[in-house]
């Protein structure tokens, strides 16, 4: 109780927040970047995952700003472990994120499925879920209620995603597709699923904070 007041009524580096948000930003963009990859030609594939790599570069150049504002800021608005823990777990989202048309690209996945359209989407939902989350932040007390809301949300977007992925996976068993074709597409399958798994992340360590500040 006394750590809580004190924090009220110290200053706050209120950059963190700006950061957050930004970064989250940056997932958005790439989700939404990898979902119009998915419904682009093959033709256009290149210039999708050119665009993804350079999100994926914002999103780091946010991460590094905030690791810098942490070690120069006297005051922060949460416990410094947590802010790392949040940035880190925001860049893995978008770095996985990144990963799905190379690992296609390995296995020459150039067209995608409606089962990973949809998985596709529910990754969109999930990134601006978190996205909405992140301006909460500046006021975790006054916004609790909400938070918990959005966090509960991305949770359910997690299950649905996992509900997606045995779907497809049972459906991929049916197709009895060559070998190379089955290995491309369950990876692509689980690392879209990934993805979502990684939102959700964002979203526990925001949790984990809401309950240390209400």
């Amino acid at each position: 109780m006394l750590l809580r007041l004190f924090r009220n009524l110290m200053p706050k580096e209120e950059r963190f927040i700006e950061y957050f948000t930004a970064h989250a930003d940056r997932m958005v963009a790439a989700a939404d970047a990898l979902a119009a990859l998915m419904d682009a030609p093959p033709g256009e594939h290149e210039a999708h995952v050119a665009r993804l790599g350079a999100i994926e570069s914002e999103a780091d150049d946010y991460a590094r700003k905030t690791v810098v504002a942490l070690h120069r800021a006297f005051i922060t608005p949460f416990d410094r472990s947590d802010i790392h823990t949040l940035i880190n777990a925001m860049d893995d989202a978008v770095d996985l994120m990144e990963e799905v048309p190379e690992h296609a690209s390995l296995y020459r996945v150039d067209s995608f499925t409606p089962r990973m359209r949809e998985l596709a989407a529910e990754i969109q939902k999930a990134s601006r879920l978190l996205a909405e989350v992140m301006p909460l932040l500046n006021n975790v007390s006054r916004n609790a209620q909400r938070i918990g809301d959005l966090c509960h949300e991305v949770g359910k977007v997690e299950s649905a995603a996992d509900r997606l992925l045995r779907t497809a996976l049972t459906e991929l068993i049916a197709e009895q597709p060559d070998a190379i074709t089955f290995l491309g597409r369950r990876e692509v399958y689980q690392l879209l699923e990934n993805c979502t798994d990684r939102c959700d992340d964002v979203a526990e360590v925001i949790e984990g904070i809401m309950l240390d500040h209400v």
